[in-house]
């Protein structure tokens, strides 16, 4: 999301596939007018103002982080309170759907089909990485490296041995330990687990036909299952010859020995903010506008392959004007101020022109008793 008081935002998206040489960025350097008026008109009013219940969040655990940020930056500026509890993508669509919280989050984007059906309108927040970690005596972060076939056949039990032949033929400098493979994964709904067993589904037929991919899968073999990208980093410490799958932001923040990936150009690359942005800019979600598409193995040098964009959802039509206000006032404070908090935090914030797009999709809100919204006058 970005800020007004942002002028970096859109010469990092330029920057981000710099190495592939001088030819200009798809996205555009400055937002259009279209974004930019009805930005100033909340830019204008910013200060001051009395809110009359707390904002209740609930659902993914990968952008968490984010939401209690923001949260804490709304807060200080505009005395309204945000409560955000990381349950799961699963449990986020969950309530959004019976209307127990203000806003969900998921990982995981709801068809259009479903969001008409639960009267719900679903907005893009920011763009981050699933990345594999492990916990391997002598071998530090991004020391491992893994193609993706190597990586499925891991996490579906059928390399079992860190001193296998397959992973040893990646990583001739290592010494591998004569040990078994721990997997930790995900013991509920997830969109992280969806995205990462998506991508595992890409790289392996076998995987595909045996496991598939979804927020809750049945991981062949014995596992260690937790809940929470936090419950994994936890986890993950206390096991050795561990192998598990986090949010960047938890990798970096909990140092964790991350794993370099090979990417679709065949370059193992360590995740990183910068690797995130080239996956964004190799997608149709930069190419062609379309909010829900697929990060995973996108191409680029740079391009981290387990990439995914996260999501927040509201209802449409809510009961009372009243009963929405507070929830849209505080994520359009966080399109119009978010980006320089969640800089170097492990996500990065859209692109420019795929916020500009956004804007007016706050307007659609269509409260029942017909009253104005009035989210932008702070």
């Amino acid at each position: 999301m970005m800020g007004r008081d942002n002028p970096g935002a859109a010469g990092e998206w330029a920057s981000a596939g710099a190495s592939q040489g001088p030819t200009e960025s798809p996205v555009p350097r400055t937002p259009s007018m279209k974004f930019l008026l009805p930005l100033l008109g909340v830019a204008l009013s910013l200060h001051g103002a009395a809110f009359a219940a707390d904002i209740k969040g609930a659902g993914a655990t990968f952008p968490s982080s984010v939401y209690k940020t923001w949260a804490a930056g709304y807060e200080k500026e505009r005395g309204g309170k945000v409560s955000y509890q990381p349950t799961g993508s699963g449990d986020g669509i969950k309530r959004i759907v019976a209307r127990e919280v203000d806003f969900g989050a998921s990982d995981s984007p709801m068809n259009q089909a479903d969001l008409d059906k639960n009267k719900l309108l679903q907005f893009p927040t920011a763009v981050g990485g699933i990345v594999p970690v492990v916990n391997l005596r002598g071998i530090a972060a991004n020391q491992l490296k893994l193609s993706g076939d190597v990586l499925a056949d891991i996490m579906r039990g059928a390399i079992t041995q860190w001193n296998d032949k397959r992973i040893a033929a990646l990583n001739p400098e290592l010494s591998l330990p004569v040990a078994s493979i721990v997997r930790v994964v995900r013991a509920e709904k997830s969109g992280t687990t969806e995205a990462f067993t998506k991508y595992l589904s890409l790289m392996s037929a076998d995987w595909k036909a045996g496991v598939g991919h979804g927020q809750l899968v049945k991981w062949p073999g014995a596992v260690t299952a937790v809940e929470g990208n936090d419950g994994i980093v936890k986890a993950m410490k206390d096991t050795p010859n561990a192998i598990g799958y986090a949010s960047y932001d938890r990798v970096i923040s909990a140092r964790l020995a991350g794993v370099r990936m090979r990417n679709r150009t065949g370059q193992f690359v360590a995740a990183s903010e910068e690797g995130f942005r080239s996956a964004v800019q190799e997608s149709d979600l930069d190419k062609k506008g379309d909010e829900t598409a697929s990060l995973l193995d996108q191409s680029g040098p740079l391009s981290w392959p387990i990439s995914i964009t996260t999501y927040v959802l509201v209802d449409a039509q809510p009961k009372t004007a009243a009963s929405a206000r507070e929830a849209l006032q505080f994520l359009y404070w966080a399109f119009l101020r978010g980006d320089p908090m969640i800089r170097n935090s492990g996500l990065t914030p859209l692109p420019t022109a795929v916020q500009a797009r956004l804007v007016p999709r706050f307007q659609k809100v269509r409260p029942q008793d017909g009253q104005p919204l009035n989210f932008y006058a702070f």
